[in-house]
Parts: C-alpha cells; sequence; structure tokens
C-alpha cells in the first residue's frame, strides 16, 4: 500500500510483473490508520511521506505481524518466514 495513484501502481504492477494486489491509498485513510506517515526532508523541504513498513494479514484478514521502519536488505527472507510460520 502507499499513497500513490492506482495507476501508478498498475505500470509499477506492470513493469515488474507482481503476481499480488497492490493498494492504493490516495486519500491517506489507510496510512493514517496504520500510523505510517512521518515528516520527511525532500531536496531541503518538509513533506508528509510513508515510512516503509510491512504488515502480515492472514486470509481471514486478521494482522499477523506487523515490521516498522523497514530496511530493504534480508527483509522479504523475514517476512516469507513469518508467513510461512503463519500457516503451520
Amino acid at each position: 500500500m502507499s499513497k500513490d495513484s492506482v495507476a501508478s501502481h498498475r505500470r509499477f504492477k506492470a513493469a515488474h510483473a507482481l503476481p499480488f494486489i497492490l493498494l492504493a491509498d490516495e486519500e491517506r485513510q489507510l496510512c493514517e490508520a496504520f500510523g505510517v506517515l512521518v515528516e520527511k526532508t525532500m531536496y531541503g523541504k518538509k513533506t508528509i511521506g510513508v515510512a516503509r513498513s510491512t504488515f502480515l494479514i492472514g486470509a481471514q484478514g486478521v494482522l499477523r505481524a506487523v515490521w516498522p521502519k523497514v530496511t530493504v536488505e534480508g527483509h522479504a527472507a523475514d517476512v516469507l518466514a513469518k508467513a510461512g510460520a503463519a500457516l503451520t
């Protein structure tokens, strides 16, 4: 999920052949509810951005795990391990 547009998500999904749904939150309602909006500085200007975070939501819609302030390296392996454990 990001605050980017649905159109940008479609392009990104197609460009990377992603097999899953990307959520667009243009109105920032989910970002607000999940507490991921943060103040950032880009090119010397303060702006509101989204803190890179991962939320593992199970098949029944239950939140299983949260990774706040994610760093990319090694993260996918952590999520896949937790997702696999949630299935057992």
